[in-house]
């Protein structure tokens, strides 16, 4: 399976744009859709969101990272 783009709206959405608008598609997804179609798309939406979501906190610690290791070995570590 190939992993697609997320679509171009969420796409530019910050971690807490997308963080909320997917809090708001679950509590959909709970509620119920009125028909399968639309129940499948909130699905596709918030799996994307999440996708969103994982990218921010990824770069986020790769950045936490990068600034521990330039700022070299912490107290106590040997």
């Amino acid at each position: 399976m190939t992993e697609q783009a997320p679509p171009a709206d969420i796409a530019s959405l910050s971690f807490e744009q997308a963080r909320d608008e997917l809090v708001r598609v679950v509590s959909e997804l709970e509620q119920g859709a009125p028909t399968l179609e639309d129940s499948l798309a909130l699905w596709e939406r918030g799996e994307a969101l999440a996708a969103r979501c994982e990218q921010w906190l990824l770069g986020a610690k790769r950045r936490l990272d990068a600034a521990r290791e330039a700022a070299g070995p912490a107290e106590g570590d040997v």
